[in-house]
């Protein structure tokens, strides 16, 4: 789940994403306060919550950090607002600690990479096309869900025919202080923990 809120543009409404995906169709359904955001087979994708500060405090930006307490408040007002529908969240990382454990030349691309990505109890196919990836790092990966920086939603997707879930990051990506504007991922200490949470201030 990713949920945005900024007043001086859009006004006093929480944005609520709960598929990485946006659907081809939506179907905007509204109970009381709060629209919900279907998609063609009828699961909510997600909803715009209004009048979000009567049921929710926190500080405004562009995105929300999801706390239980957040998705409580949520919930509360799903329940107020005459919605049965339970939110289920993934409260782990999405930024993580990764290691590079395989490097291999992407078959149809001569600038990219095919890596093989351990992140703690799981491993992760990312084609990433920085020049200075080696097997054997310790990087920043975005796992699928993740919202970089700028925006961007991390998504699975398939690059020139191969899957990619997630993304190896640079300190620019990251808005890190001080990030080098050379293109390059940012490669981490020997000593930093795999699969242990990175922070990123959004």
């Amino acid at each position: 789940m990713n949920v945005f809120y900024n007043k001086q543009g859009i006004g006093d409404v929480l944005l609520v994403q709960l598929q990485t995906e946006t659907p081809a169709k939506i179907h905007p359904e509204q109970s009381g306060d709060i629209t919900l955001i279907k998609d063609e087979a009828g699961e909510i994708a997600g909803f715009n919550l209004f009048n979000a500060s009567n049921y929710v405090e926190f500080s405004e930006g562009q995105q929300v950090e999801v706390s239980e307490g957040l998705v409580t408040s949520l919930q509360n007002a799903l329940v107020k607002n005459d919605i049965d529908f339970t939110l289920e969240i993934d409260f782990s990382p999405k930024f993580v600690v990764g290691f590079v454990e395989a490097k291999e030349k992407h078959p149809n691309a001569d600038k990219l990479n095919v890596c093989q990505v351990a992140v703690g109890g799981e491993q992760l196919q990312i084609v990433c096309g920085a020049p200075n990836v080696e097997q054997g790092q310790k990087v920043v990966v975005a796992k699928v869900g993740a919202v970089m920086p700028s925006g961007m939603v991390i998504r699975d997707a398939e690059l020139r025919g191969v899957a990619s879930s997630g993304m190896i990051c640079s300190a620019k990506e990251l808005a890190l202080p001080d990030a080098p504007q050379e293109k390059g991922i940012l490669v981490l200490p020997e000593d930093a923990e795999i699969g242990s949470a990175f922070q990123v201030k959004a």
